[in-house]
């Protein structure tokens, strides 16, 4: 009778492999042992650092990056904002909330931070102090002088005087920071340093003698981002006196009963005569963008208005480029009936102007000086009755000065900035007025002289030797209207209505036109239009 076979006895192979297994799981142990006590010492140290965190974060509520959805227009918080430009000694001890660009930011250590807020010419220094006092930590600190320069910043805060004046900001006031909101980041590296975009010559010339090399930027690279050119205090200035000059050009018209009228600016034909039009296609007929309101002007003045103005943009297909002409530039054009003679006309430009000159001067020192400070500038010199010389006395005095015209031509640019120097030594004046020209020179429109059909009744008006101004009496006949369109290549079939207008009854008439962007260039002795446009058309420029 067979048996089952006995159970077999563990092996050796077995009895070691256990035992080698029992060996590593103590050493394992030992070693998790070991790893349990090393982060039980760091939970240790971590839960005694956590009361300082803790105590720290008690104050993030008092800084950090507020969410899009915060500012889109979710709520009203009855919040009052102070302008930076406000900030002065009167309100020292007071709590204000204001909001700009983030223009330096200086880290002086840990606990301690400046930080320079910017709105449109205005500067402030705002003081981050690490203080549970203050509500201010470290992280606040650090998150301050995290912000990338031009970022959008509101800083509430306490206002102070400091020990010292302040060089580096326009308020000599401090704002001793109690929060500070980022609105919007802007990105960390800026194509161009404002800081660059705002020296001056000087600053350039005095790096230069010392060894250094400054970073300069140039014309076409401040015009490429020119939403961040425009910020320097000189632009911000120079945009100002732009429409402190705009707002007195209509404020003095109005004093002398003109009526503003806005005239269009697709038309049929040219206004002007001459190659320098934009021409398109107007549905399915050939048009062109308004050289100048010219025509409508003077066809208001048929209308019974009596004296009009407009402020408007003038088109130019100009092929020159040159310091002084734009394609497209912001037109102060006027148009009056005029009595007996067209210096009436002059008259009310000889008024207008030296009103425009002495509001600035009175008006605008600090836009002035904070050009002056980028652009350095000799002030303006005119006469309280602006001075008037004909075309002739003009050539003549350029003859006498070894300077030959084109007999009957009209004045290039270097003849018309030496006639200005001239002028300037034997009159004292920078603002006349030169009349009687070639009738030759002059649009088709323009009145010839009653004594000599080669001259006409226009004249130009000139700022540090520069034209600004062209004006004229008008022809006010259809007849001979008609005729000088035709002698100056123009088809008058393109400009029957206006024409037609004057055979309704027409006022003898004249008027004027300036360029805005010319006349700020001039009056702040700038070197370069595009300096006064805000964003320049010339040949070559469409964006941005």
């Amino acid at each position: 009778m067979s048996s089952e076979p006995a159970p077999a006895s563990a092996s050796t192979e077995e009895l070691e492999a256990d035992l080698s297994a029992a060996t590593i799981s103590k050493k394992q142990l030992k070693k998790d042992a070991r790893k349990a006590e090393k982060a039980g010492k760091a939970s240790q140290r971590q839960q005694q650092q956590q009361p300082q965190a803790e105590e720290a974060d008690l104050f993030a509520a008092n800084y950090g990056d507020v969410p899009v959805e915060e500012i889109q227009s979710k709520a009203i918080s009855g919040r009052s904002w102070t302008d930076i430009g406000d900030l002065d000694e009167a309100a020292a001890g007071r709590s204000v909330l204001i909001r700009g660009s983030a223009q330096t930011l200086r880290p002086v250590s840990k606990k301690m931070a400046f930080v320079v807020l910017r709105q449109s010419m205005s500067t402030v220094q705002c003081v981050l102090v690490a203080s549970a006092d203050a509500g201010v930590s470290t992280q606040m600190v650090r998150f301050a002088t995290s912000l990338s320069k031009e970022s959008i910043v509101d800083v509430e805060g306490v206002v102070t005087l400091p020990k010292e004046p302040l060089k580096a900001t326009t308020q000599q006031v401090e704002i001793q920071v109690r929060k500070v909101y980022c609105i919007n980041r802007a990105i960390p590296t800026l194509p161009i340093n404002l800081e660059d975009a705002a020296r001056s010559e000087a600053e350039f010339e005095k790096a230069e003698q010392n060894g250094e090399k400054l970073v300069r930027v140039l014309q076409d690279t401040r015009l490429n981002y020119r939403a961040i050119d425009l910020r320097t205090p000189a632009n911000q200035a120079i945009f100002r006196i732009q429409c402190h000059v705009e707002n007195k050009f209509r404020e003095f018209l109005f004093s002398e009963n003109f009526i503003g009228i806005h005239s269009p600016k697709l038309i049929g034909g040219s206004s002007e005569g001459g190659a320098s039009v934009f021409k398109l296609e107007y549905n399915g007929q050939p048009a062109c963008l308004a050289q100048s309101p010219q025509l409508y002007k003077q066809m208001s003045i048929c209308g019974g208005f009596g004296r009009v103005f407009e402020v408007g943009p003038v088109f130019r297909a100009e092929k020159s480029n040159t310091h002084r002409h734009l394609c497209e530039f912001i037109g102060l054009d006027a148009e009056m009936e005029i009595k007996e003679h067209y210096f009436e006309v002059c008259d009310i430009i000889d008024g207008l102007f030296v009103a425009i000159f002495k509001h600035l001067n009175e008006n605008c020192q600090k836009e002035l000086e904070t050009i002056n400070r980028q652009y350095p500038f000799e002030p303006l010199k005119y006469l309280e009755k602006t001075l008037k010389l004909t075309y002739e006395e003009g050539i003549k005095m350029l003859k006498e000065a070894g300077t030959e015209i084109e007999p009957m031509g009209d004045l290039n640019t270097e003849a018309e900035k030496k006639l200005g120097r001239l002028v300037k030594e034997k009159y004292g004046t920078e603002f006349f007025i030169l009349y009687r020209y070639p009738l030759a020179v002059r649009p088709f429109y323009t009145m010839p002289c009653y004594d000599d059909p080669a001259y006409s009744n226009s004249f130009d008006v000139f700022i540090r030797g520069e034209e600004i101004i062209s004006g004229a009496q008008r022809i006010h006949t259809p007849e001979l209207l008609r005729k000088r369109a035709i002698e100056c290549g123009i088809d008058a079939s393109t400009i029957a209505s206006y024409i037609e207008s004057f055979s309704y009854g027409a006022p003898p008439h004249g008027g004027f036109g300036v360029g805005l962007e010319r006349v700020v260039m001039l009056f702040c002795a700038l070197n370069n239009i595009r300096k006064t446009s805000l964003f320049p058309r010339d040949p070559q420029r469409l964006a941005p």
